[in-house]
């Protein structure tokens, strides 16, 4: 048996393969190295009973998950995770290699993240590259949750927003200036705290400020994510993860107003994920 999990920064997607025809889900919190522990991550593994459940019979363990970008990092992962599975190889990757690997066609694509944080990268079928650096919720991540997050207090803080959003955003959770600076700057996990206000965003986004407001981050994504490759007006430019299918219409807007041609967009990479991993890498093992 072998999982395939696809972590963000919010939440992981596991799936069990027992064979091609035999596949569990399951679900946990995400587990991003830049803000969680090894025993962290083992302590959330152990309160998942049906993981602990298969826990010594899993052979491998495939993870791609958001801030596992170097050897160091990629290590606090991997140490969470052999404290639950004694049996299996274990291998910790970036989830922009998730990303490309889901949205891999067979010709070359940029594959692009926008979850909590965001991210972009070519790839060729067998290489990955990078031209920016994601720099996180603070200095970076445009057209993500946390940007979109950001937005919407700030100008809820200096009373920018429509009249009947700010009425319904204070109604709905109850926070004021004192409460919101506390949980953005002296709380954990700030980026997915920041990040958990886009289900109120999608509520409101027929509204013109909101469409705009998410035109525009997105666009300001293409601009920094997509057009630092020289080819970007090229090749397709594939998107991962529920902002780009929700706002799919900005985004394609966005898109369009920039010379780019969008090709698939996908809600829950995890699917193409394990089919990739059938296809390429587990096709001798399962």
């Amino acid at each position: 048996m072998f999982f395939v999990v696809e972590s963000g920064s919010t939440k992981s997607d596991w799936v069990l393969i027992e064979n091609k025809s035999n596949q569990s889900f399951y679900s946990t919190m995400g587990f991003n190295p830049y803000f969680h522990s090894s025993d962290l991550i083992e302590t959330e593994l152990r309160k998942n009973s049906d993981i602990m459940l298969v826990a010594e019979s899993v052979k491998g363990i495939y993870f791609y998950g958001a801030g596992c970008s170097s050897q160091e990092l990629n290590g606090i992962v991997e140490n969470g995770l052999r404290r639950i599975f004694p049996n299996a190889e274990i291998l910790v990757d970036h989830d922009l290699l998730a990303c490309a690997y889901a949205t891999y066609g067979g010709k070359p694509v940029i594959s692009c993240i926008i979850g909590t944080g965001s991210n972009s990268c070519y790839f060729d079928g067998e290489n990955l590259s990078e031209e920016v650096p994601a720099l996180g919720y603070v200095l970076g991540d445009e057209g993500s949750g946390s940007y979109f997050g950001k937005q919407l207090i700030s100008s809820f803080l200096y009373k920018k927003l429509p009249q009947e959003i700010a009425t319904d955003f204070f109604e709905t959770y109850q926070l004021g200036k004192d409460e919101l600076i506390d949980k953005v700057y002296k709380q954990s996990n700030q980026n997915v705290f920041i990040a958990s206000f886009m289900p109120f965003i999608a509520k409101h986004k027929s509204h013109e400020y909101i469409k705009n407001m998410v035109r525009e981050g997105f666009k300001k994504f293409i601009e920094i994510h997509v057009c630092c490759f020289e080819n970007c007006r090229e090749v397709e430019v594939n998107f991962v993860g529920s902002i780009s299918d929700i706002f799919e219409d900005q985004l394609r807007e966005a898109a369009n107003e920039m010379g780019i041609q969008i090709g698939r967009i996908i809600r829950r990479p995890v699917d193409s994920l394990v089919n990739y991993h059938l296809e390429y890498l587990l096709s001798d093992k399962v």
